[in-house]
């Protein structure tokens, strides 16, 4: 059985002067998770928001969180977001804490845990992680930054993991809009982080269900 279509709009695309706002406008539209980005500026050269700004995105949000760490040390700092209210915590491989024993870490907090690639990462170097994960996220831009370009040459990578046997949530983030969904639909993913093309939109909560139409017509069966 196919999993369902999750779209999950990136925060950090979103008006943070009006962020329960637009946290609401993408709620009532039907967004299944809110995608949240911390960065430490290490890990990645951004710096973003920390466990309490999370706490305060809980205390209004009606869907899980499905926050993504680009930080270098997610084992240490992961029970700090399982108090903030995470609910799923994705973690890089390629970071100072990447190996499968922060998925089980994560897991022990009470949250689920998922594992992250970069665009130039294989699959392969996520292999010990897939029977500890619920979810894989392949990124199809570098992480640090929105509004990047979408990367094709990661479509690859979807299709390997659902032939490899992985039966969890596949993610996909970074330059995901009405163009770029349906490929990524195709080739295996059910979870799509947008940002810009939500939250640069005019309209937000009819962004989210044109996404969401447009994976449904070329999902996986």
């Amino acid at each position: 059985m196919s999993l369902p279509i999750r779209i999950a709009p990136s925060l950090l695309s979103a008006d943070f002067a009006r962020l329960s706002e637009q946290i609401r406008l993408v709620e009532d539209a039907g967004a299944d998770l809110l995608h949240v980005d911390v960065m430490d500026g290490h890990f990645v050269p951004n710096i973003t928001i920390g466990p309490f700004v999370v706490r305060a995105i809980r205390d209004v949000a009606r869907v899980p969180l499905d926050v993504h760490l680009m930080i270098d040390r997610p084992a240490f700092y992961a029970e700090a977001f399982a108090k903030a209210g995470a609910h799923w915590l994705t973690y890089h491989v390629e970071c100072a804490e990447g190996g499968p024993e922060t998925a089980e870490t994560i897991r022990a907090l009470g949250m689920r845990p998922g594992v992250s690639v970069k665009p130039d990462t294989p699959v392969g170097a996520i292999r010990d992680h897939l029977p500890l994960v619920d979810m894989v996220l392949v990124m199809s831009v570098e992480p640090g930054f929105g509004g990047q370009s979408f990367r094709a040459g990661v479509l690859p990578k979807l299709a390997a993991l659902r032939d490899a046997g992985f039966a969890g949530e596949l993610e996909i983030d970074g330059g995901i809009d009405e163009k770029t969904i349906g490929v990524c639909a195709a080739a295996g993913a059910n979870v799509f982080v947008a940002g810009s093309a939500v939250y640069r939109t005019r309209d937000p909560a009819a962004a989210v269900r044109v996404l969401r139409a447009s994976a449904e017509a070329k999902r996986v069966s």
